[in-house]
């Protein structure tokens, strides 16, 4: 699989690990039979994305994240803007670790350009189960690579 995953920052927050996040998203764009990945998640303030919700939706509301989706079939292109400050404020609300929110948040972009939406109540669902096996694929990788002896 072409696989390109770009990360930018607008605040002070940094991932600490890109590569094992690169290799996580490949892994939850395998399991959907995906073709390729070009992605590129900037991390931001409440303020600069609001500025590009405001912009680009005409939506004046706080979010976690807008996804800008130019894929095409199974070749998945996107933009993904994510608001590091509602990721905090929303992993407290929902007694979630910062870690877990940010892992949903991110699979949440991938999982709206392969065409998961969040339009209904059946279709949250759906989303938020998808976004739930992205998760744990992040974890068991991680779980298997701490017992490797």
């Amino acid at each position: 699989m072409n696989a390109n995953v770009e990360y930018i920052y607008d605040t002070d927050f940094r991932l600490s690990n890109e590569d094992e996040h690169t290799a996580w998203l490949v892994r939850c764009a395998r399991t959907h039979g995906l073709n390729s990945v070009d992605l590129a998640y900037a991390f931001m303030s409440d303020e600069r994305l609001l500025a590009l919700n405001q912009t680009h939706l005409q939506h004046d509301t706080l979010t976690d994240i807008l996804t800008f989706d130019d894929s095409i079939g199974l070749d998945i292109k996107a933009n993904i803007a994510i608001s590091i400050e509602r990721v905090r404020e929303n992993a407290q609300a929902f007694g979630e670790t910062f870690a877990n929110e940010l892992l949903r948040v991110m699979a949440h972009g991938l999982l709206h350009c392969i065409g998961f939406d969040d339009t209904s109540e059946k279709k949250k669902n759906m989303m938020r189960k998808a976004e739930g096996a992205c998760i744990k694929l992040f974890h068991v990788e991680h779980k298997s690579k701490k017992h490797v002896s």
